[in-house]
């Protein structure tokens, strides 16, 4: 029987079960897709790397001896639409079964499901085999609780799957060691180059251009930094054990003007497109580590772990277990506009032009920066959560929605009312300068509430908190903060506020 075997842009995973034998009846199809570029609008360096991994992927198929049909942007047979290109290519091949593997994206699963249905041969969808968790793992997890702690979901994960364990008990005594995990980065403790990748990704940078595929940020070289291999990825995936792990949970959350990466594993795109698996990395991880745990103290490792096995899975498991609903929260009903310098970098503000400009440069910024820089200005300032969704979506070369949607509706602009965080993540300019040197040279005073000169940040935080009490003044992780609120002198809140509101009303002009 013909089968069609479809394989979307981010289900790269060369081990899978798929591939372990050829089958002269069985065609692979992978296809570059306007219906996948133009959804939103996506940072050029993102475009190119799922394009750039997709053509070596399918290269690395036929080296294989597996028959695959590739369709290019700007071929002339590409609908440019996922359902008209299958169909396209059942009746051209006579196929008589087609095969798909779950898609992590809501949307996709809807269409595919959609499709399945409509078909006059037989279908089979499979697991992508890559992560830890099946979709409803942690839906299950949480039957019948009020609450959705990633912490307990995690301690359940390490549990399962034996990882810093110890007779039952976490290694080290301690199940989580964020704590130890909040230094801010002064230049004495040394960083390696980076490793960065040489992809030749010419030919994909013309056929985007010939294809009128509209994108955001910067790409001004012809080689993509990123693994866009499994080789490749393994490489990092070493370079990081090697050279980054010794620091990683150290620095984890700092910030510095000079350092894009600091000593982060940059594994997220190789690792969402399915390149190389959570459990690869993991094991990886978790061998290095007992072979040189004398150098190596266990809070740098159980904060990379926590990334993967907790903070990945949950949010995944989160996505399907509330999507589509989830989509559309806004438990805060915030409606205000984003700030035409999240597409240009053109700001005062030092913390949110480094941010931003490293974004548009790099289609990359690390968790902190994404939470409590540029989201934690997007909350302050009340931004309607869909531009907020649609630009961390379309900046970053990682943001696949299942993993992206969470992070910043929940985490970040605690639009869902608190399913996954506990409280707002939000902050005055003591935080940014407590993790970072951005406020240094900075045009703002940190110090400084309703001045001319004064941080944003400041006036923003406590007019968020004074607008929000209804919503937020009961929620017990912020009773301190309220208690602070509620002392303030009426006259330097009413003075705060109003900052507040001119900013919100001209943040082009800050």
């Amino acid at each position: 029987m013909k089968t069609l075997r479809l394989i979307l842009g981010d289900q790269l995973n060369i081990k899978h079960s798929w591939f372990k034998d050829t089958n002269d009846d069985v065609v692979y199809c992978l296809f570059e897709m306007r219906q996948e570029t133009d959804y939103v609008k996506h940072h050029i360096q993102k475009v190119i790397g799922f394009f750039g991994a997709m053509r070596q992927f399918a290269e690395d198929l036929k080296t294989q001896g597996h028959k695959v049909v590739y369709f290019r942007i700007h071929d002339k047979n590409n609908t440019q639409d996922l359902i008209e290109n299958l169909s396209l290519l059942i009746n051209e091949h006579n196929i008589e079964h087609f095969q798909y593997l779950h898609p992590d994206e809501h949307r996709l699963d809807k269409q595919l499901n959609a499709f399945t249905d409509s078909l006059d041969i037989s279908s089979k969808v499979f697991t992508t085999e890559h992560f830890y968790t099946s979709r409803n793992d942690l839906a299950t997890f949480f039957e019948g609780k009020k609450q959705f702690l990633m912490e307990n979901f995690y301690r359940d994960m390490r549990k399962k799957h034996d990882i810093l364990m110890v007779a039952g008990q976490p290694e080290g005594g301690k199940w989580n060691y964020d704590k130890s995990n909040r230094n801010k980065w002064k230049g004495d403790v040394s960083i390696p180059n980076y490793k960065l990748f040489k992809n030749d990704v010419s030919e994909v940078i013309k056929d985007i251009k010939t294809g009128s595929v509209e994108t955001i940020g910067k790409f001004e070289t012809k080689t993509f930094p990123y693994p866009i291999t499994r080789k490749q990825a393994i490489e990092q995936l070493k370079y990081f054990c090697e050279e980054l792990l010794v620091h990683f949970g150290d620095y984890q959350d700092a910030m510095h003007t000079e350092e894009e990466y600091l000593f982060h594993s940059r594994l997220s795109f190789a690792m969402n497109l399915k390149l190389i698996s959570p459990k690869d990395i993991v094991t990886s991880v978790m061998n290095y580590y007992r072979k040189h745990s004398d150098d190596i103290n266990i809070s740098q490792v159980e904060g990379f772990v926590r990334q993967v096995i907790g903070w990945r899975e949950y949010m995944r498991g989160m996505y399907w277990a509330f999507m589509p609903e989830y989509k559309s929260k806004n438990e805060l009903n915030n409606h205000n506009k984003l700030a035409d310098f999240f597409w240009t970098g053109n700001t005062k503000m030092n913390c949110l032009k480094h941010a931003i400009n490293n974004s548009l440069d790099n289609g990359y910024a690390h968790h902190i920066q994404r939470l409590m820089i540029t989201g934690n200005y997007a909350l302050l300032t009340q931004t309607d959560p869909d531009q907020v969704d649609d630009w961390y979506l379309g900046v970053y070369v990682d943001a696949i929605e299942w993993v992206q949607l969470t992070n910043t509706r929940g985490m970040s602009q605690f639009a869902d009312g608190g399913k996954i965080a506990t409280k707002p993540y939000v902050s005055s300019g003591s935080y940014i300068n407590k993790m970072s040197n951005y406020c240094g040279d900075c045009h703002y005073n940190k110090s400084k509430k309703i001045e001319d000169d004064a941080c944003p940040f400041n006036s923003l935080y406590w007019n968020f908190l004074d607008d929000k009490r209804e919503q937020l003044g009961n929620n017990f992780r912020m009773g301190m903060m309220y208690s602070l609120l509620d002392k303030m002198d009426k006259k330097a809140l009413q003075d705060i506020k109003k900052k507040a509101q001119h900013i919100i009303e001209h943040q082009n002009e800050y």
